[in-house]
């Protein structure tokens, strides 16, 4: 069998790639092949070819946020989405071993709705500025200042966080969270920015936290303004937890997912996707005639994982996701709460 042979000090050390194994990939990278340069492949195609082969006999799935780099999402991902939709798919996969593509507090997720399996998350150090502004003590601090006011708290949290939380919410579905609740007052944790646009929108009292993502506090309004007087027709969409007055500048605000349907229903000829820039890469791959343009804010956290990184998972099955069952036991209630919510129309 005719053996593709590459050079192993610029690929850190690469499997060894077959013929076969190349052929195999090539569906892959028809569908990548305006984002992905073709002399890139061939190191990609290897790493793909040896994952998928490992997660066969791992019985292994692969979950990878919308963040992640093209070769995952679209190489080796087997569930693909914003952290709802990884939350709703951690708690119904049969899979006995859980790789995720992602932070850590997702990981930490998807162990919390699956406590019988393995969860792996390639990297220990992918962790997030949102989830590390936040302590549990700091949550318990906050009841006793305001007795009797539910916690909803953003899934972009610690295990020890969620469990001091009544229910958690994500982007997609925060506003549907706190008009869920019955009181006329929230405590909402732990982004500032999100939790002012969901303020914008309903009677409730939000009480927040100075917690921002390193990632969307970066842009400006200014910024797009720029932008637009650049590219004539430019359709720009924000994710909610940018500033305010970026969102004002923008002509949709919504979640990943939301964002990536509004790209669908639209079909701008130009379109900005306020958001960490990997996901522009990623929704290019679908609407191959619409021109991304890309202010290009990287997640340093998100970008710990690698195909490299991956495969060692899978390889070494590390590292191992655990959460003290104490503290499990009661963030999977918060979780649970927000996944028993119906499903939201329109979105």
């Amino acid at each position: 069998m005719a053996i593709v042979t590459l050079d192993q000090s610029a690929t850190n050390q690469a499997p060894e790639l077959t013929s076969e194994e190349l052929r195999a990939t090539e569906p892959i990278y028809r569908r990548v092949r305006h984002i992905i340069p073709e002399i890139e492949w061939p190191v990609h195609a290897s790493y793909i070819a040896a994952i998928l082969k490992l997660k066969r006999e791992r019985n292994a799935i692969i979950l990878a946020h919308n963040y992640q780099t093209p070769e995952i999402f679209h190489g080796v991902s087997d569930l693909t989405g914003d952290s709802l939709a990884l939350a709703r798919e951690a708690a119904n996969t049969d899979a006995a071993v859980i790789v995720l593509g992602g932070v850590h507090f997702m990981a930490e997720t998807a162990k919390l709705m699956n406590p019988g399996k393995i969860v792996l998350i390639p990297d220990l150090e992918a962790g997030c500025s949102l989830a590390a502004s936040i302590t549990g003590r700091d949550v318990r601090l906050l009841r006793e200042q305001y007795p009797g006011v539910p916690v909803v708290t953003y899934v972009n949290t610690s295990a020890e966080v969620k469990a001091e939380s009544d229910i958690c919410c994500t982007s997609a579905n925060a506003l549907q969270v706190v008009e869920s609740l019955s009181s006329d007052r929230v405590i909402f944790l732990p982004d500032e920015f999100l939790g002012r646009y969901v303020a914008g929108q309903t009677k409730k009292e939000v009480i927040l936290w100075k917690g921002h993502c390193e990632v969307h506090e970066k842009f400006a309004a200014s910024e797009l303004r720029l932008y637009r007087e650049q590219y004539p027709g430019l359709v720009i969409l924000a994710h909610p937890e940018c500033p305010p007055d970026v969102l004002a500048e923008s002509d949709f605000v919504g979640s990943t997912a939301a964002m990536i349907n509004e790209v669908a229903k639209r079909t701008p000829r130009r379109v900005l996707m306020v958001t960490e820039c990997s996901m522009s890469d990623n929704v290019a791959v679908e609407f191959p005639k619409i021109e991304f343009v890309r202010p290009c804010n990287l997640c340093p956290h998100m970008k710990k994982i690698t195909l490299p990184g991956i495969l060692e998972s899978l390889q070494s099955m590390k590292h191992v996701v655990e959460v003290d069952p104490r503290v499990a036991e009661r963030a999977r209630q918060a979780v649970q709460r927000m996944l028993d919510l119906p499903p939201q129309t329109g979105r």
